[in-house]
């Protein structure tokens, strides 16, 4: 499990109240969404009963109290949930929105009627409550997220499928504002397709840090043999994966390369990164750093080859929703005559969680040009049945803004003899997703993760960082 799942996350709640509805559901309300937020693990930033009447949200004053509250936790706040156990006051919610000022996800629930208990006493009227607020968080201009259904319970299971799918948009909002992207090498000439903008990802809160390949060449040189970051690095190779009829030789190339790029990573503060490949670190240092960024996306630290900037902020994204490792695969081969099939491939530096069985090999497709010898290090297997998540995003310079697709599909174990890292996707109405593609001229490369998250990364995407984002459905 990566540190992103098991981070412990805090949300704000507002708990929203008017005095000539049942305030006493305020109360009892508020307790039941604490005690649902706390059952998910998440710590919860709510006002308190001398704070306000039930710590609730109904006033000017109230208002203001619960935004001085948010403002003093800003930086641990992921997101807020507003629950509306009664009709609440819409006004009094907006405000306090609008002062904390968080720019923060925001989930609406609004808790059901009973049939039995519709008297003045104990009628919620929180099924209209909810469009009142839903209407004034829009004049306000503040976006926000709804619940499958209109009005659900705080302990009820779906209430608790629509939070779970809430943390993952706010992991995936907080994780890629602000955001630094290690670019480790220059684009190889022949990959035209990875070409992005710097300055459209800058201006969506993305930092992109570069250093030389030849830098990282001259730091390898400079490395003992048995420098302690080599021997250790060595070891977590051996443990990773299988390692026979790998040369030794090989083995400690790759091991400095890892740990000349830890240490790079960690010293400039970059979270994720994409690496020079084709063909020259074979050429110039004589191994495939597949097993080294193989090893980093598995541990949540995304790695995308051909320095596809845009390709791993897809990676990154599905590994936020999902807390599990992602890959950059390519749309490579059609799957016989199904024409929702397709073969999703690569040479292969997928994270060992893919497969079914994994072992290091070299790089067939290029050996033959640069030599067997030089290309050992690729992780190989058949990446395994279970359903999957995919997405693509890309900078458009013509209209300065970030585009992307994603969608849901599935693995399957169809039969397929092939070399590299390499499975058979299905995916529903694949060819209109595919002429999508070529009509909006996506790259070839597409993020993958073995989950069902595509729509929470949608929403993070499209809603709060105003993306241009398709989603792919049937």
């Amino acid at each position: 499990m990566s540190q992103t799942a098991e981070r412990k996350m805090t949300l704000g709640l507002i708990v929203g109240n008017r005095g000539f509805f049942p305030d006493h559901l305020a109360r009892s309300g508020r307790e039941e969404m604490i005690t649902a937020l706390e059952a998910a693990g998440v710590n919860v930033i709510v006002l308190c009963e001398s704070q306000s009447k039930f710590g609730a949200v109904e006033t000017r004053q109230e208002a203001m109290c619960c935004a001085d509250l948010f403002k003093q936790h800003r930086d641990s706040i992921d997101g807020i949930v507003i629950t509306l156990p009664n009709f609440g006051d819409e006004r009094a919610i907006a405000d306090t929105l609008r002062m904390a000022d968080l720019r923060v996800p925001v989930l609406v629930q609004a808790s059901p009627d009973t049939p039995s208990k519709m008297s003045i006493r104990d009628r919620r009227d929180s099924f209209c409550g909810k469009m009142s607020v839903c209407n004034n968080l829009t004049q306000y201009g503040i976006p926000y997220s709804l619940t499958t259904l209109h009005t659900e319970l705080p302990q009820s299971d779906m209430f608790r499928q629509d939070l779970n799918a809430f943390l993952g948009v706010c992991r995936v909002v907080k994780g890629l504002r602000r955001l630094r992207i290690g670019a480790i090498g220059a684009r190889p000439a022949a990959f035209n397709t990875v070409r992005y903008s710097e300055k459209i990802l800058e201006a969506n809160g993305i930092s992109v840090e570069t250093i030389d390949l030849s830098e990282i060449l001259g730091r390898i040189n400079r490395m003992k043999d048995d420098a302690p970051e080599a021997k250790a690095k060595l070891a977590s190779i051996s443990k990773y994966v299988s390692t026979e009829n790998i040369p030794p030789a090989a083995l400690l190339k790759m091991a400095k390369l890892g740990a000349v790029i830890d240490g790079w990573m960690r010293d400039t503060d970059v979270t994720i990164s994409a690496v020079q490949c084709w063909t020259s670190l074979e050429e110039y240092f004589g191994v495939v750093p597949c097993t080294v960024m193989s090893m980093m996306s598995n541990d949540g630290l995304s790695s995308a080859c051909e320095v596809d900037i845009s390709g791993v902020i897809g990676m990154h994204a599905l590994h936020l929703a999902s807390g599990t490792p992602s890959a950059l695969l390519d749309w490579n081969n059609n799957y016989g005559d199904n024409p929702n099939k397709a073969v999703c491939f690569h040479c292969s530096n997928l994270p060992k969680h893919f497969f079914t069985e994994v072992k290091m090999d070299f790089q067939q497709i290029i050996s033959a040009t640069v030599g067997k010898e030089n290309t050992f290090g690729t992780c190989v297997g058949r990446v395994k049945p279970e359903p999957m998540s995919y997405a693509r995003f890309s900078t458009d310079d013509r209209t300065g803004a970030i585009r992307g697709y994603l969608g849901q599909g599935r693995f399957t174990n169809d039969p397929l003899e092939t070399f590299g890292g390499a499975g058979v996707v299905e995916i529903p109405e694949l060819q209109r997703l595919l002429r999508f593609i070529c009509e909006r001229g996506f790259e070839h490369h597409v993020a993958a993760n073995l989950s069902s998250v595509g729509a929470v990364v949608h929403e993070a995407t499209k809603r709060y960082l105003n993306w241009d984002v398709y989603q792919h459905q049937p």
